[in-house]
């Protein structure tokens, strides 16, 4: 048969195709049939679209993806709400690369020379400074960790000696530059900066995703991302230690696994359509440093805090978080309802999610309160002052946010002049506990009252060892050949003498310190302290707390709301 012609159809198919006059009314049956089935079908694929879209998607990282709808209306409503701020601040105009990692900011030597000067800074040249500091202190970490030092006081000794030497060459001139004044003039707009301290976080990306999604002016919304990721480019990466089954006698077994580099938040948010336009008006600033080089989240934290470009308002979490909407909004009311605004920080430990929860959170109306401590019995933490949640408000008559005694670190939310007031801390290197009482007590001691936010307006998820998501302080031992966390404790032995001279144990003196040969640790302790508006010993008479005895009691003025 030629192509293009149509076969003559046999008599049987003449039967089944084409009925007689005398089958017509069967032929009007036949048609009405397949109406009917084509009805059926188009039906049955609108049920599976709307199942499809309202069940949505399980994303890569376990958790649930937001609707189309969602995303549809962030697109309508946002389209072009994004900062133009830098165009009007000079010190804005040169952005910070956010891809690909590493990447250098143009010009940024002599950014890097007019910041120093004290004169001239831009948010370039910060992070220029910052930049070095971490070229120079991953080249060190390679040197020493080729030397195989198998003494672990000499090796503590070493890898310290390091850490100040560049913390000396680099960080301590920036903020020797700015002392006593904010680096940025803080613009009175409403805007919020965010500190991310991310550490090989699966979550990030996600994580700002919602921040923007949820906000009700997301052109007011500036990052501050430190990326603490293992890249793969030196070495093979690893896993946290994973349980990977029990022992006879129940106790977990557990393994560390090779495994690919880490996934980039960064480039998860800024390569997606909808939320690019942010990174190319600069609203995203990062940081990229290499896992090797992670020494904890109290120096992630003050890195953060160095990509501030004078933003109104300063929040500082964690990088996996959800968020309520129009979340902005509503912690911007609550702060400026506080008595003691501007000089006021809301703070709490928010409740917990996990990745299977449903991805939309509405909020709460149970935010528990920062009232108790204790002085932890753990070997690891050597008697630092742990903080703990209290109950939620007792007195239910009380209007507006009521004060705490405690400062979470992994949230808290405050002016921009905090900034100013108390900056961040860069030796406290290999840290995990600590840094929370140490920023209370200098936050109180500089005339700031903490309050608790009456509503849980974002969820963070807490990592427990079970999980097997990596650790820092895995890293901290695998950069010195050191499996396990063991080496890490040991630096942090030294440097929490730091925190507990402040804070004032007796068994850590200036005399003691000096006489163990740890001298260091005190280096320009003046400039990150106590403030100059109340005393230390107020503090610690308002939070009941006992450092010669090592005790923490219970203050019923925070849990009834007594103090506003």
């Amino acid at each position: 048969m030629l192509r293009g012609t149509r076969a003559k159809p046999t008599a049987r198919a003449k039967n089944l195709s084409y009925s007689s006059t005398k089958n017509a009314p069967r032929r009007k049956v036949s048609w009405a049939w397949k109406v009917v089935v084509m009805i059926l079908l188009a039906w049955m694929l609108c049920i599976t679209y709307v199942l499809s879209t309202s069940s949505r998607q399980t994303d890569e990282n376990g958790g649930k993806t937001p609707s189309a709808a969602d995303e549809e209306s962030f697109k309508d409503n946002h389209k072009a709400d994004v900062s133009r701020v830098a165009t009007s601040h000079q010190h804005l105009i040169e952005h910070i690369p956010y891809l690909p990692p590493h990447a250098s900011v143009p010009n940024g030597a002599a950014l890097a020379e007019a910041t120093y000067s004290g004169k001239d800074p831009t948010i370039g040249g910060v992070h220029t400074i910052l930049q070095r500091f971490l070229q120079d202190l991953h080249k060190s970490n390679r040197k020493v960790a080729a030397q195989k030092i198998q003494n672990r006081n000499e090796l503590r000794e070493v890898v310290f000696s390091e850490y100040m030497q560049y913390v000396k060459e680099h960080i301590l001139p920036l903020d020797s530059a700015y002392r006593g004044r904010s680096i940025f003039p803080v613009r009175e707009d409403n805007s919020i900066f965010m500190s991310l301290a991310a550490f090989r976080d699966h979550l990030l990306g996600e994580t700002l995703k919602q921040a923007f999604r949820k906000a009700a002016n997301p052109s007011k919304i500036f990052i501050g991302a430190i990326v603490q990721n293992c890249f793969g480019d030196e070495y093979t990466c690893q896993t946290g230690r994973q349980v990977i089954g029990k022992d006879e006698k129940g106790n977990p077994i557990t393994k560390v696994s090779d495994a690919p580099p880490d996934a980039n938040g960064i480039e998860q948010f800024c390569t997606d359509p909808l939320y690019k336009p942010y990174c190319e008006a600069g609203q995203i600033r990062v940081l990229y440093v290499n896992e090797t080089e992670s020494l904890g989240p109290a120096v992630a934290r003050y890195y953060a805090s160095k990509l501030w470009g004078g933003e109104n308002f300063y929040f500082q979490s964690d990088a996996h978080l959800r968020f309520t909407k129009n979340w902005d909004e509503e912690y911007i009311k609550e702060i400026k309802s506080a008595n003691s605004y501007p000089k006021a920080v809301l703070s709490a430990y928010p409740p917990g999610f996990s990745e299977s929860d449903p991805i939309d959170f509405e909020g709460d109306d149970h935010g528990a309160r920062l009232c108790t401590c204790t002085f932890s019995t753990s070997p690891v933490e050597q008697d630092i002052i742990r903080i703990n949640s209290g109950s939620s408000c007792s007195n239910p008559k009380v209007d507006g946010p009521t004060q705490i005694a405690f400062i979470a670190a992994g949230f808290f939310f405050t002016h921009g002049n905090f900034l100013r007031d108390v900056p961040f801390d860069p030796l406290l290197p290999y840290c995990f506990m600590g840094e929370e009482i140490a920023l209370s007590m200098r936050a109180w001691t500089a005339g700031y009252d903490i309050y608790a936010p009456r509503r849980n307006l974002i969820k963070h998820q807490y990592r427990p060892g079970r999980m097997g998501l990596p650790k820092f302080w895995g890293s901290v031992g695998r950069t010195y050949g050191r499996d396990g966390p063991g080496f890490n404790t040991h630096m942090q032995t030294v440097m929490l003498q730091r925190i507990k001279h402040m804070v004032g144990y007796p068994e850590v003196s200036r005399a003691k310190i000096i006489e163990g040969g740890h001298e260091e640790v005190l280096t320009d302790l003046e400039h990150y302290s106590m403030g100059s508006e109340r005393t230390r010993e107020a503090y610690l008479e308002f939070t009941n707390i006992d450092p010669a005895t090592h005790q923490c009691k219970a203050m019923q003025w925070c849990n009834r709301c007594q103090l506003k």
